[in-house]
């Protein structure tokens, strides 16, 4: 990655003295000119990375074509191609590395998607997302870490959860005693008393006298 930076930094140098610095789609020669400049200092692979997104985005190239380049997550090539759109290029070490990113709209918006889709649509094997999975894959999709309790809370607060729902007719079937399926029912058992002189009654007492007869 670190050769593939420096390969990078030196087109973008060749690109820009090539083209002439008033050339770019976003940014003004002033930011041009300082963010070639920020590229020769000692930065970490993050802050380098978000210069050359900005750059890159400059030249016209795409989201998929920044993404290839370096190597970058769909969300962070977003945000800083939009950074370059808005003027904010310069802002390149607001949120410094390590500080823990909030919850905003965006984050709430993919939990909710992704919660209703399967996780094999992302590339993972199991069918059902935990609250565990979630929090994992949008700390790395969107850089936002939060604990898999603070999940749930969220998916709590939106109605949704990760647990599989019962049909209304599984439900209805399960008893007090947790028992699925099963319905008893019980009458008033001294009606149903057959009186003594009952032919089925008697039969069964002749069976017993015999039985102990023989």
């Amino acid at each position: 990655m670190a050769i593939l930076g420096h390969q990078l930094r030196d087109k973008l140098r060749a690109d820009q003295k090539g083209a002439g610095s008033t050339t770019g789609r976003y940014l003004t020669p002033f930011q041009q000119k300082l963010l070639q400049k920020s590229l020769e200092l000692d930065l970490s692979e993050k802050y380098r990375q978000r210069i050359q997104i900005m750059l890159l985005a400059d030249q016209g190239k795409s989201q998929a074509e920044i993404r290839q380049a370096l190597g970058c997550c769909p969300a962070t090539a977003r945000h800083w191609i939009l950074m370059a759109r808005t003027g904010q290029a310069l802002n390149w070490q607001d949120n410094p590395i390590g500080r823990p990113k909030a919850v905003n709209e965006q984050y709430l918006e993919r939990l909710q998607e992704l919660v209703k889709q399967s996780p094999r649509d992302c590339g993972y094997s199991f069918r059902r997302w935990t609250a565990h999975w979630l929090s994992k894959h949008l700390a790395k999709e969107l850089g936002v870490e939060i604990t898999p309790r603070h999940v749930n809370r969220l998916l709590k607060e939106m109605g949704l959860s990760t647990r599989p729902r019962k049909s209304s007719k599984a439900q209805s079937k399960t008893t007090e005693n947790g028992m699925s399926g099963v319905s008893i029912m019980i009458h008033d058992l001294q009606s149903a008393v057959l009186p003594d002189s009952s032919p089925i009654m008697l039969s069964y007492t002749n069976r017993i006298t015999l039985s102990t007869n023989g």
